[in-house]
């Protein structure tokens, strides 16, 4: 496949994450998933994005960049959304929230076989009040 069409592949997940079928569609059952705390594979993808639509919504992810090379694609993207269910044990703070991140997409077979994921999780959990941000007390 060529760059475009992996941009394409890649892309189609990133532009559907408030709708799980459509997320997976090109999905790989057997996909590797790198993201800390949660179980290497489509379920575990899966479940980790079902967690953040049910604490999200209304969660609108923007794709700022996206670079190419052979199989492999990476997309710098903007999440944005309310907190307005429970995130990690975390009960919904009805704040807003906007953290970027970065993540990296092996293609093969015209789907997703392998992703990394990488997001500003500290700046996430400041804006919900979990925790302070610099020179805010305690």
């Amino acid at each position: 496949m060529s760059t475009e069409q992996n941009k394409t592949i890649a892309r189609h997940h990133y532009q559907n994450t408030s709708n799980l079928a459509a997320a997976f569609e090109l999905i790989a059952p057997n996909v590797v998933f790198h993201f800390p705390g949660m179980p290497p594979t489509y379920e575990g993808w899966k479940q980790a994005h079902v967690m953040f639509l049910a604490a999200f919504p209304d969660q609108h992810l923007t794709i700022e960049d996206e670079i190419a090379e052979g199989n492999t694609v990476v997309t710098r993207w903007t999440f944005r959304g309310t907190h307005q269910g429970a995130l990690m044990g975390i009960p919904p703070t009805g704040k807003e929230v906007a953290f970027k991140g970065i993540s990296i997409d092996r293609i093969a077979g015209g789907k997703v076989v392998e992703h990394w994921n990488n997001f500003d999780q500290l700046g996430m959990m400041q804006q919900l009040g979990v925790i302070p941000a610099p020179g805010q007390a305690a």
